[in-house]
């Protein structure tokens, strides 16, 4: 008897466990920690999503989950750390490296974002894969053609200034928004091109130096600026000349500044392995205002770099109505779509979990 005792109290200690366990993990949406909070949405890199067709809808189901909860997390900006193709005007696709030519790729990244227009403001940068004919050979690219600031409404009505493209021609590639939070912060945010030209640079400090903006927070995004290893990238193998990349920009621009407080950039990764996707840096600029510099992609996580296109992860930055408190989620909703991935919709390492403070 005591043998079919602790036998029933064994079985009955498993059963306890196995409903504790899958209590502990059950699935809970994104939501914010305080109601008078709002948000920020960071997208990564996008180009493996456009590469081939089978992964156009995983960025499709991110710009529409962005579109769900643009109330209930009071979202009032979106930004994409750029490379949005991975050709910028490829007639010819491989078949190895993607499947879809350029025409469809930026159709495809174009049509994703559309679903945003007229809901909330997004800036996208343009990375390298963005110019030239497949990597940056030249300075020219498609970026205007599909994503003219006039098409959102609520980025041609916070557009404050572009700078011009290398044919001499103001574009959205280099440009600042304004945008004023909930807790009336003023933020002003402020778009480059990848590696800036030095007449970019110069552009964006007499931009960003304007009197109208002394009390503004400024909002750096650019494509390439941190390696894995936190540290400011000092050169990259691309034929173009002219060219500042994450060291130039510190030195001539942000380090410089009084107002510049956020960078926000992408482009690294290696497959599978999210900490080479990231990175975080905290310095502080000439007024001795600390610059909270983050990267975030994800690119070769879901299969590498020909897999999935990133597993649809994306980071929810809080704003909490302190002002100063901001709070990283880093969440999947394309695992969260379905009850049998959704165990797996939050990254739960601290590198993409994280709080920073504002001054």
């Amino acid at each position: 008897m005591k043998l079919k005792y602790r036998h029933c109290l064994f079985v009955i200690s498993l059963f306890t466990f196995a409903t504790v366990s899958r209590a502990q993990e059950a699935y809970t949406a994104p939501k914010l920690s305080n109601p008078d909070s709002w948000s920020i949405i960071l997208v990564p890199d996008t180009q493996t999503y456009m590469k081939f067709e089978r992964n156009h809808g995983t960025l499709e189901t991110m710009t529409a989950w962005i579109s769900e909860n643009i109330d209930a997390l009071n979202i009032k900006m979106v930004l994409c750390t750029g490379d949005l193709v991975e050709q910028n005007e490829l007639l010819v696709p491989d078949k190895i490296n993607g499947n879809m030519p350029s025409r469809n790729q930026w159709r495809a990244v174009s049509h994703a974002f559309e679903r945003l227009d007229g809901k909330v403001p997004y800036i996208l940068a343009a990375g390298n894969h963005d110019f030239g004919y497949k990597n940056v050979e030249t300075r020219r690219s498609n970026y205007s053609q599909y994503f003219p600031v006039h098409r959102n409404i609520l980025n041609a009505k916070a557009l404050r200034a572009a700078g011009k493209n290398i044919d001499g021609l103001p574009s959205v590639e280099n440009a600042t928004y304004e945008l004023i939070s909930p807790q009336q912060r003023k933020f002003l945010f402020l778009n480059l091109e990848f590696a800036p030209r030095d007449t970019i640079l110069q552009w964006a400090n007499n931009e960003i130096s304007k009197e109208l903006y002394k009390d503004h927070t400024v909002v750096m995004l650019t494509h390439s600026y941190l390696n894995a290893q936190n540290e400011h990238k000092e050169n990259e193998n691309y034929p173009i000349e002219d060219a500042n990349y994450g060291k130039a920009i510190w030195e001539k621009l942000v380090a410089p500044s009084k107002n510049i407080q956020m960078v926000f950039s992408g482009h690294i990764g290696s497959p599978d392995n999210f900490k080479a996707h990231t990175a975080f840096k905290v310095d502080r600029n000439a007024a001795g205002k600390k610059v909270n510099q983050i990267t975030f992609n994800a690119q070769a996580m879901g299969g590498g770099w020909n897999g999935n296109g990133g597993d649809g992860w994306l980071r929810i930055m809080e704003f909490l109505p302190d002002g100063k408190t901001v709070i990283t989620t880093t969440f999947s909703p394309y695992f969260a779509i379905s009850p049998t991935t959704q165990k797996m919709a939050y990254q739960k390492d601290d590198y993409n979990n994280f709080s920073f403070q504002l001054d």
